[in-house]
């Protein structure tokens, strides 16, 4: 097996080509050493993201980005996981941090394929001081998405 990203849109549209979001997770994937990978990436609207995140994290709202890694079968075997991206709820935050909405999406893949693999943050500010965040930016800058 190789590494595999599917990007697909449900009911939006996004300022990035497809390619691009693909060649961002598999560069992160690549980053994190990671052989054989079967990832995708859904970029869906604010109502079904909050749907996702009710059903199951049991919380209520939309958010920017959820992720689903997959137990692999064996220690060494493929990563599998999907990643959803709300492009409307990262429009929001791009705006409130001074960013323009490419690079939070581009942030929310590599966010979200580092989520895939196991990585986690804290839940409060603090989250911007961990060692995931410093991951996650730092590969942005290696990557070219910031």
């Amino acid at each position: 097996m190789s590494r595999s990203v599917d990007v697909a849109l449900e009911g939006v549209r996004i300022p990035l080509a497809r390619d691009r979001i693909a060649a961002i997770a598999d560069g992160t994937l690549r980053a994190e050493r990671v052989k054989d990978a079967l990832l995708s990436i859904t970029f869906v609207t604010p109502r079904r993201i909050a749907a996702i995140n009710r059903e199951h994290l049991g919380h209520m709202g939309p958010t920017d980005v959820i992720s689903f890694g997959f137990t692999r079968l064996q220690p060494a075997g493929a990563v599998v996981g999907d990643v959803y991206i709300a492009p409307g709820v990262a429009r929001r935050n791009a705006a409130d941090h001074g960013r323009g909405v490419r690079e939070e999406l581009l942030r929310l893949v590599v966010h979200g394929v580092l989520h895939v693999l196991g990585h986690d943050h804290p839940e409060d500010e603090t989250r911007y001081d961990s060692p995931m965040w410093r991951r996650q930016e730092r590969l942005l800058r290696e990557l070219g998405a910031a």
